[in-house]
């Protein structure tokens, strides 16, 4: 009596084993046919399966990663031209400066026409006229406008009465070019 309960068990094993090995090939086949255009996949060798699958699934990675860097420079340039839009400018090509007062820096945004480039540097030299000093500048161009991005460091001396002057006098030299125009 004491062999059947072995023979049984050991029968519960191999047929536990068959239906593992057949779960396994059922899942490797489904991984196969989510791989695109490999002909191939049938007479690849388990390994050389899995490690197809892998490369395919990297590649993917790869994709989706530039998919969504894509995606965030695009949203940065329609919240740029939403914001444009939503009152800045909506299709004005004059000049528009925004000044933005951060204690002990000044943020500048000029948005002008790509013929007026020369306020750029109007800008600059009325900040180093000032005192100021620029940590940083950048532009970008969108269509027929300019967006150029101006930081710059006021000193210690200068915080309040000297950014309030420094705003005067760069939205003065703005108002002035418009009403010229």
């Amino acid at each position: 009596m004491e062999s059947h309960p072995n023979a049984s068990s050991k029968t519960d094993r191999k047929t536990v084993e068959r239906n593992r090995r057949n779960h396994m090939k059922n899942l490797y086949s489904e991984l196969n046919s989510l791989i695109p255009n490999h002909s191939s996949k049938e007479t690849m060798s388990l390994p050389d399966q899995l490690n197809e699958a892998a490369n395919y699934i990297k590649k993917l990675q790869r994709k989706l990663e530039r998919m969504k860097e894509k995606k965030e420079n695009l949203m940065g340039i329609n919240k740029l031209s939403r914001s444009i839009s939503s009152g800045m400018m909506v299709g004005v090509k004059s000049p528009h400066i925004e000044i933005h007062d951060m204690g002990s820096a000044l943020h500048v945004v000029l948005t002008s026409g790509l013929d007026q480039q020369f306020m750029f540097y109007e800008v600059v030299r009325l900040l180093h006229e000032e005192g100021a000093q620029i940590v940083n500048a950048n532009f970008s161009i969108i269509d027929d406008m300019i967006f150029h991005t101006v930081h710059s460091e006021i000193g210690e001396s200068m915080h309040g009465f000297g950014a309030a002057r420094i705003s005067r006098r760069l939205k003065k030299f703005v108002s002035e070019f418009v009403n010229a125009s």
